[in-house]
């Protein structure tokens, strides 16, 4: 998927994009830290029922274009979605360690977790700089570890347009009771 620096704001990550046909058809979906809503907007023409959170009043009036929309302080306040479970909760350019269980127990079983976000190395090339707001080499594959988890994908490295490290990670939650059927998660 190539992209001007102008569509950015309207394109979905390509990383999102790639991982987005293993969502079960209407899954509902959450995207963390969504601003302007450009993962709602792709979600929703996809058919899936669409949940954003994020601060910004400003960011969330355009993203309600596309599906319901929560205005919280998620890194000062109470996390709003602890009684729900979403087929997929989607998170890219954020970091904020403190909710890092939180958003994994908002995927319900059989769902999908779509993460990416700076990795250390970026201070080299631009922001975020600060190590709070980077991911740490084989954070996401730690965080997914585990029998609760199968990781389908991840990624750790260099992204050359724009530049960028960083850190990806499509995972799928296992669902309560085994399958009798093989996993089917390649594209």
């Amino acid at each position: 998927m190539t992209r001007s620096p102008a569509q950015a704001d309207i394109q979905p990550s390509p990383w999102v994009w790639r991982f987005s046909p293993l969502l079960k058809p209407g899954a509902a979906v959450l995207d963390v830290a969504c601003g302007r809503g450009r993962h709602m907007r792709w979600l929703a023409q996809l058919g899936h029922a669409v949940t954003g959170v994020d601060r910004d009043a400003g960011a969330l009036a355009a993203a309600q274009a596309w599906g319901r929309t929560v205005q919280a302080d998620i890194e000062n306040g109470p996390w709003p979605f602890a009684d729900h479970r979403f087929g997929a909760v989607v998170v890219t350019n954020y970091l904020w360690r403190p909710l890092l269980p939180a958003i994994l127990n908002a995927v319900a079983p059989g769902g999908l977790l779509i993460y990416e976000t700076f990795a250390q190395g970026n201070e080299t090339v631009g922001k975020p700089s600060r190590p709070d707001f980077l991911l740490r080499p084989g954070e996401l594959l730690t965080l997914c570890a585990g029998p609760d988890w199968r990781v389908v994908a991840y990624e750790d490295g260099f992204l050359a347009q724009p530049e960028r490290f960083v850190q990806r990670i499509a995972a799928v939650r296992q669902t309560e009771a085994p399958s009798s059927e093989p996993p089917r998660y390649l594209l």
